[in-house]
């Protein structure tokens, strides 16, 4: 099969974000003026060492944020937000905070998910969180189509949790993450393995 996205796929449902996987997931918090807000965006990644940076893409609109969503919207006012990392054992929380709630909704609240404080960044995040990336926005560029936003973010301060620390690594079988796959499904990662590189 092959297809020209502006002519369509004529499949039941979009297979472009099934084959693009698997995906970290970004569970973004922020703060503005309205409060606190947390959501999950798997248009996510690191994209760069020295200095530390990731970026998100929000790619949709709420209706009460004047063409964007919550976070985009929070962060925009604050210049700051918070990458929170997704283990399995968060997943039913996770999917609750990733509703159409209206502006102002509190989801640390509303899914009940203890809230800490950042250190170098005005911004809560997930106190259970395995691990936090605390950012400072560099650039929010404007993507083709209609609400599409990427933002891009240095990490001003790194939050691990102790019992992910296994022989001076940042262990990911200590807490099985989650990602992202196509349509409703996700993937845990509960396997792994290392190569080396040529000349390594």
């Amino acid at each position: 099969m092959f297809y020209r996205p502006e002519d369509g796929h004529g499949l039941p449902h979009n297979p472009f974000n099934a084959i693009v996987t698997p995906r970290p997931i970004g569970w973004i918090s922020t703060r503005g003026t309205l409060g606190d807000n947390l959501a999950p965006y798997s248009f996510f990644n690191a994209v760069a060492y020295v200095p530390p940076q990731v970026m998100f893409a929000s790619t949709s609109a709420k209706p009460d944020r004047d063409g964007t969503k919550d976070s985009v919207a929070q962060l925009r006012e604050s210049g700051v937000f918070c990458v929170n990392i997704v283990e399995y054992a968060a997943r039913d929380a996770m999917n609750a905070t990733s509703g159409p709630w209206k502006a102002g909704e509190d989801e640390f609240a509303m899914a009940g998910i203890d809230k800490a404080e950042c250190e170098t960044i005005d911004c809560p995040r997930v106190a259970s969180a395995p691990a936090s990336l605390e950012c400072r926005v560099t650039q929010i560029v404007p993507l083709e189509g209609e609400a599409n936003f990427a933002v891009f973010g240095e990490v001003t301060g790194i939050h691990m949790r102790d019992d992910c620390l296994s022989e001076g690594r940042f262990d990911v079988t200590r807490f099985e993450p989650l990602s992202r796959l196509g349509y409703r499904d996700y993937a845990v990662i509960r396997e792994v393995f290392a190569l080396k590189r040529p000349g390594e």
